[in-house]
């Protein structure tokens, strides 16, 4: 099947997972998409597995101003065919606190080169790029990739200016982070704890 005709059947079969409830509680709480049909992440993952892993599908579904194209672009686009410039777009591109957590969740942990732009990202003034690189460092810390001495510096300083940001995402994304390293070990706990009282 081409890549309009799997893009046009993903969209139809919105219809028959939407949850007009969810949809209504993102909007009233200023979750806002063009078109979103409230469908749960475990039928669009169920959905992710038919298609398989598509870079042209990814692309195309990523283009479309609707929750769950975007969600499914994040599952289905291969690891080996992001690159930092698609990455540094499609971040640009995001305007959801949900979105920057899909997208670091569901694709850029996963790769090589985003410790880098995790690192650029916590140190902007840009909210969803600060929450986005808090999830990539999370998930790595999670998988036990542990940052050398000047990374875990870095996420010191940075998140512990980050726990007194204006933005509630921020502020949970850099505790959530801090939390993760500390649960490296008793060294690492250490660091956070002193980090936080010097604070």
């Amino acid at each position: 099947m081409c890549t309009d005709n799997k893009l046009k059947q993903i969209k139809q079969s919105f219809r028959l997972l939407m949850n007009g409830e969810a949809s209504r509680y993102m909007r009233e709480n200023g979750i806002d998409y063009h078109l979103n049909w409230g469908v749960a992440f475990t039928d669009l993952k169920k959905m992710a597995e038919e298609y398989g892993k598509d870079y042209r599908l990814a692309i195309e579904l990523w283009k479309e101003n609707i929750r769950e194209c975007k969600i499914l672009a994040t599952i289905i686009m291969p690891h080996d065919k992001m690159s930092p410039e698609l990455a540094d777009l499609w971040m640009e591109q995001t305007e959801t606190v949900e979105m920057a957590e899909m997208l670091a969740h569901n694709l850029l942990q996963h790769l090589n080169f985003t410790p880098v732009l995790a690192f650029e990202w916590i140190a902007s003034n840009q909210p969803l790029r600060q929450v986005c690189g808090y999830n990539i460092i999370s998930g790595k810390l999670a998988r036990g990739e542990e940052p050398d001495t000047r990374g875990i510096a870095e996420i010191l300083d940075q998140a512990v200016v980050a726990m007194h940001d204006d933005s509630m995402a921020v502020r949970h994304a850099a505790y959530n982070c801090l939390n993760r390293l500390a649960s490296l070990g008793d060294d690492y706990g250490s660091l956070v704890e002193k980090a936080l009282t010097k604070s």
